[in-house]
């Protein structure tokens, strides 16, 4: 059995549901402080964070990642125990071994090697880790960049251990994320009696033609990188529950997934203009996570080169699926990558890796490290 299966094991074993850290970070640092790594504890709020850094010569390459892991779900629909870490017919179950406490071990267990094998290396190795993922994500990544930006820390190079693959270990690096958008709209109209429609205003019926028009607007059209931005209503609350009235209101929440071919505020402008062209009362909230992108250099190619020695596997870039904390992290850092285990499980009931991916997990975070502090 390999060391990195063992603590990936070990800290599948603790119970850290988004915020709770449940002590995988004391094991993580336990690893790192007798390799001369200076750890940075980062509380804030409830939530644990930890900075660690061996070095202090550039180029600086950061592993980040997180703890904390969703609700596992009903446990009795579950094959295993989620918190007890199983093999079954070569997979790996618990709840975290994809999302993402495998990478995490893959982190300590390369950094451990490549120290062993060069003591003496040039640049430094960091690793950014929070419980503070799964959950609101306001205590965790964000704080800490925004603690370290302060004092005018910048990292060269940043992997994020979430789960990129797709297919196969390896077929997908995340070289950026769309930013996201999201729009609480609560629109005004009269309330009355259904019988007397003179003396309401149904608010429902005034926002239709709004929403037809954000449906028919195309906002941009993508780039090399990113896909068109689109626009989805996700909840839609109206009325008191009595089929003879006519709602006063209406609250619709919708989001943005959009590139870097629009802008936050140019969103904005052009949801207010076609809201204002209709005439609406309105009061309109929003929320906001940027874009971010990393075009081919130094740390893609190393990566990209590590997986194919690792999994004989050439992989694409992508910019689809959801936010990760990495558009926190490219506010200190021009390259930032996601790369982890296959995807096909988190989240779900009987989440799992395949045991024999992990070591080349292990080895491809080695070989970056080697690839950029040994040139």
């Amino acid at each position: 059995m390999s060391k990195t299966l063992d603590l990936a094991k070990d800290l599948i074993s603790r119970q850290s549901n988004t915020p709770l850290d449940a002590g995988c970070q004391d094991l993580m640092i336990s690893r790192l402080e007798p390799l001369g790594f200076n750890i940075e504890r980062m509380r804030f709020g409830d939530v644990d964070n930890f900075y660690a850094r061996r070095g202090t010569t550039g180029p600086l390459l950061v592993f980040a990642g997180h703890t904390d892991v969703v609700p596992t779900g009903p446990v009795d629909k579950w094959h295993t125990p989620p918190f007890e870490p199983t093999i079954k017919d070569g997979m790996l179950y618990g709840r975290g071994a994809a999302d993402m406490k495998t990478s995490c071990a893959a982190f300590i267990t390369a950094i451990e090697d490549f120290v062993a094998a060069h003591p003496n290396h040039q640049g430094s190795i960091g690793l950014l880790i929070t419980s503070d993922e799964e959950g609101v994500a306001i205590d965790g990544t964000v704080k800490m960049v925004e603690a370290l930006k302060a004092r005018g820390e910048h990292f060269d190079y940043c992997i994020v251990g979430e789960p990129t693959s797709n297919k196969v270990v390896g077929d997908m690096i995340k070289n950026g994320r769309r930013g996201s958008l999201s729009g609480k709209l609560v629109v005004k109209g009269v309330q009355g009696h259904i019988a007397y429609p003179h003396l309401v205003k149904n608010p429902i019926h005034m926002v239709a033609p709004a929403i037809k028009d954000m449906v028919d607007t195309e906002w941009d059209k993508g780039n090399d990188y990113f896909p068109p931005t689109s626009w989805q209503i996700s909840n839609m609350n109206g009325g008191t529950g009595a089929t003879n009235v006519v709602p006063g209101e209406v609250e619709i929440l919708f989001n943005f997934r959009f590139s870097t071919a629009s802008t936050e505020q140019n969103l904005k402008e052009r949801v207010y203009a076609i809201l204002d062209k209709h005439e609406l009362n309105y009061d309109l909230d929003w929320e906001y996570s940027p874009p971010y992108i990393t075009p081919r250099g130094n740390l893609v190619e190393a990566i990209s080169e590590a997986i194919q020695e690792c999994y004989g596997v050439s992989p694409e870039l992508s910019t689809t699926g959801g936010t990760s904390d990495g558009r926190f992290i490219a506010d200190i850092c021009k390259q930032v990558i996601e790369f982890g285990p296959l995807n096909a499980t988190i989240h779900k009931l009987n989440e799992c890796v395949a045991v024999a991916d992990i070591e080349p997990l292990k080895d491809t975070y080695r070989i970056t490290l080697e690839k950029l502090l040994l040139a």
